[in-house]
């Protein structure tokens, strides 16, 4: 319902309508709308400035989301590094009591990249680029250790491998296969000066004599390759001498017969032939020399196998006695 409003006229003694013109009607309705529209512009933009967008949302879950995975990465990288240290520490205390090797210089395994600095793009991403740049050279620090520890560790298994032959090489065990040479010993004339059998004098003598019956196996003490295979009615009679490289070679003397051939590589513990009793000898037995760079060295100290230290010490005490040699 309209409300009407009326004013009373003096002139006619009446009271008459209110009419409003058209042109104030206008201005009216035009200050109203404005009023609406001014408003409306208001709220949005304060639900603008202060409300966000579904879209502003989902990317503050999804950077929640960067700073949870970026914290667990870089614990992850504290672990990394953590162990890598430790390999490296392994690693550098392998070097030096195994391989007697220089280590990994600390100042290379802890020093930076040099050259120019890749990462001087990330500078002008203001909120973000140095947080980047860190994590991305905190990757490189580690990717340089991870390969200098490759290269290392490329080199300890080279050396493993040259250590491994070398010790098959080098003389180790007793030429004789004889089991009472590891426990009852008899009679060992060992290095030394000994009384030469048919000369009666002391002579010097450089290697053992090995006594055991006529025809058992004698083996060869470490892989090498036959340089000499002699065939004598004197001196060492029937003798094979072998070279284990690194320096060391070995001789067996006085034997029955020699199974092998010269230029034939041999490994620790095949057969050369058997024991015997030709060339310059009084009985069987084999006679063993070791030489270290062309020097007679003491055999003793290469016929570890098979003993007890106490069977070893006998071996020593009867390698030393003043006796006797038996060629």
């Amino acid at each position: 319902m309209n409300k009407e409003k009326y004013v009373f006229n003096q002139n006619t003694l009446q009271y008459e309508e209110v009419t409003t013109p058209t042109k104030q009607k206008v201005i009216r309705l035009f200050g109203f709308a404005s009023a609406v529209v001014l408003t409306s512009i208001g709220i949005f933009a304060l639900a603008w400035i202060f409300l966000p967008s579904p879209k502003e949302r989902a990317l503050k879950r999804e950077l929640n989301q960067m700073e949870y995975h970026y914290s667990n990465i870089t614990k992850d990288y504290e672990s990394l590094s953590e162990q890598l240290t430790q390999l490296h520490e392994k690693d550098s205390e392998i070097h030096r009591t195994i391989f007697q090797m220089d280590v990994i210089d600390e100042n290379i395994w802890d020093g930076g990249i040099g050259g120019h600095d890749k990462y001087a793009g990330l500078t002008a991403y203001q909120n973000s680029g140095s947080l980047i740049k860190e994590t991305l050279q905190k990757v490189d620090k580690i990717k340089r250790k991870i390969n200098l520890q490759t290269s290392s560790l490329d080199t300890i298994q080279y050396m493993a491998q040259v250590w491994e032959e070398k010790l098959a090489s080098i003389p180790s065990i007793k030429p004789v296969k004889e089991t009472k040479l590891k426990r009852n010993i008899r009679y060992l004339s060992g290095y030394g000066y000994r009384i030469h059998p048919i000369h009666k004098i002391k002579k010097f003598h450089y290697g053992i004599d090995f006594t055991a019956p006529r025809g058992t196996p004698v083996q060869a003490t470490g892989n090498g390759k036959i340089i000499k295979v002699e065939k004598r009615k004197s001196g060492y009679g029937n003798s094979v001498v072998v070279d284990h490289g690194y320096g060391y070679t070995t001789l067996y003397a006085h034997m029955k017969n020699v199974v092998v051939k010269k230029g034939q590589k041999v490994k620790r513990g095949q057969n050369l032939g058997t024991v015997g009793s030709t060339g310059t000898s009084t009985a069987p037995h084999l006679h063993y020399e070791v030489r270290l760079n062309g020097k007679a060295i003491n055999p003793i100290d290469f016929c570890l196998d098979g003993l007890t230290p106490e069977e070893y010490s006998q071996l020593v005490s009867k390698a030393g006695m003043e006796n006797q040699s038996l060629d």
